[in-house]
């Protein structure tokens, strides 16, 4: 990355970290995904429990592999079968000490704006877990709500219904038509505009491209 782009990522970081601590959340900048990781690393205690939405970040950036390397105990969804181990886990999750997602789109105000299907990710992040890690890199930056949207539905939705093979319009035809169908990835839009517990929700940005 040249100078400019480090500098400019910089200046509008702590623009949004200032609008974050407005809404009572907490925001961090680093400048690469290998920072990030250590910063995040460095906040958990050993022993805590931990989660994960689906997130293609949270793999990306490194942090999944090094939670799963580290003194933690890890909560994935993914190694139930039975609808017993299901509830289960689903219990276990919801009381976790820290949640691990990324954010559909952050807005310069310091709103997390983001869509789900199963709404399993966002249920996480508005009640439940005692920590939530938002990891954004710099591309999700976007002006204001409208335009976190817009986003989600240019370039967030068809992304991953190619990714996930939804057979939903945004894969078909690439572009959002508000559908209704059986695997859509919008059946809750939701915007968080503030944290009623203070530092319960951690935005950690990162300049660089990252996930979806």
């Amino acid at each position: 990355m040249d100078e400019a782009k480090r500098a400019a990522y910089r200046s509008t970081a702590q623009t949004v970290i200032k609008n974050l601590q407005r809404r009572n959340m907490e925001g961090y900048y680093c400048e690469t995904a290998e920072e990030a990781v250590q910063l995040v690393c460095d906040m958990i205690p050993a022993g805590d429990s931990i989660t994960w939405g689906g997130s293609v970040t949270f793999t990306e950036t490194g942090m999944r592999a090094a939670l799963e390397a580290g003194d933690w105990r890890m909560l994935d969804r993914s190694t139930v079968t039975t609808p017993d181990e299901q509830r289960e886990m689903w219990r276990d999750r919801a009381s976790a000490d820290w949640f691990f997602m990324s954010a559909n789109a952050l807005t310069v105000g310091g709103e997390l704006v983001n869509i789900d299907g199963n709404s399993d990710r966002l249920s996480l992040l508005l009640h439940g877990p005692e920590h939530v890690v938002v990891l954004v890199g710099m591309n999700k930056l976007v002006a204001d709500v409208d335009a976190g949207f817009k986003r989600i539905r240019t370039t967030t939705c068809p992304l991953n219904a190619a990714r996930l093979h939804t057979n939903t319009p945004c894969e078909v035809a690439g572009a959002c038509s508000e559908c209704h169908s059986e695997r859509c990835m919008c059946c809750q839009m939701v915007v968080t505009r503030h944290s009623r517990h203070a530092g319960r929700i951690k935005v950690v940005l990162i300049g660089e491209n990252l996930g979806y």
